[in-house]
């Protein structure tokens, strides 16, 4: 076959413009890398560069000086993050599908309802009470869990990720005498697996980054998820810096108050990127589905 130049110059371009996109997108998390293990004195003088100016573990020493906690805050936080995944997955899919079947005579009122929490929400004051007043979920594992389980905008893209599954499948297992759950476990996850793997993404991020609910409802450390504990240590490590700014008797040497931030953010994201890779094709194609189905 005869070589076309206008498709050769294209794919040219084409990899050297996502070449140097993904030298763009590379290169601050690499700095980020670099400045967990920089000491403080460089990253003082001479800013964040490529190669660590002073090469410092102190950053990750400070942080596992205590590393019963870190693990312990691991244990939290992947506990939360494959719990709520799972199970906000399964009754997120249930109640797409619902919201999927044409013999729900209700089913437009409900869509309804679920887009309606989209645009309006009660407030935090009102979440805090229902919370903690009544739910008496005050340092509890729950606390954590239950909040970000359930979340109208994927269930909202479930069911439109569901309607790739044609009608006629449905009908035939219904002739055959299958029932609703088992039309749901047997044909609608198995064939709506890319939009359930992007979906799951999407929630065990939300899992794996929240802080904000262990702040509001959560004072036992040993309850702490990962991303609350580093935020109280990098809180703790900048309230000593500002002591030793006013002359109190602390070593500023000793303080990678900078550093410190870096590593935080290795030890938070390192396990997510070495999850992504596996579940990169089912993302891929359930963006793509959800984005031309209506």
């Amino acid at each position: 076959m005869k070589p076309d130049p206008k498709r050769n110059l294209f794919s040219v371009i084409g990899y050297s413009y996502v070449s140097i996109l993904s030298i763009v997108c590379f290169v601050p998390f690499w700095l980020i890398i670099s400045g967990s293990f920089s000491s403080e004195s460089s990253i003082v003088k001479k800013g964040y560069s490529i190669i660590p100016g002073q090469f410092s573990f102190k950053a990750y020493e400070t942080l596992f000086r205590y590393s019963d906690r870190i693990v312990s805050a691991y244990t939290v936080t992947v506990a939360l993050t494959v719990l709520g995944t799972f199970l906000g997955l399964f009754l997120m899919a249930m109640a797409a599908f619902v919201l999927l079947r044409q013999d729900f005579k209700y089913r437009n009122y409900f869509a309804f309802f679920f887009y309606f929490t989209l645009l309006f929400s009660g407030g935090l004051v009102p979440f805090y009470l229902l919370m903690v007043g009544y739910l008496e979920l005050k340092n509890t594992f729950l606390s954590m869990l239950l909040p970000s389980m359930m979340s109208a905008w994927n269930l909202l893209l479930l069911r439109n990720f569901m309607k790739n599954v044609p009608e006629s499948i449905i009908e035939s297992a219904k002739i055959d005498g299958a029932g609703d759950f088992t039309i749901f476990m047997r044909f609608i996850v198995p064939l709506s697996k890319s939009g359930l793997a992007t979906i799951g993404l999407f929630v065990a991020l939300v899992y794996w980054n929240d802080w904000f609910n262990a702040m509001l409802f959560i004072d036992d450390m040993n309850l702490y998820p990962l991303q609350y504990l580093l935020y109280k240590t990098i809180q703790q490590v900048e309230g000593l810096q500002m002591a030793s700014q006013k002359g109190a008797a602390v070593s500023l040497a000793e303080l990678p108050a900078e550093s410190i931030k870096m590593a935080t953010a290795v030890i938070s994201t390192g396990p997510i990127l070495l999850v992504f890779p596996f579940i990169q094709k089912y993302f891929v194609k359930g963006i793509v589905v959800g984005s031309v189905k209506g």
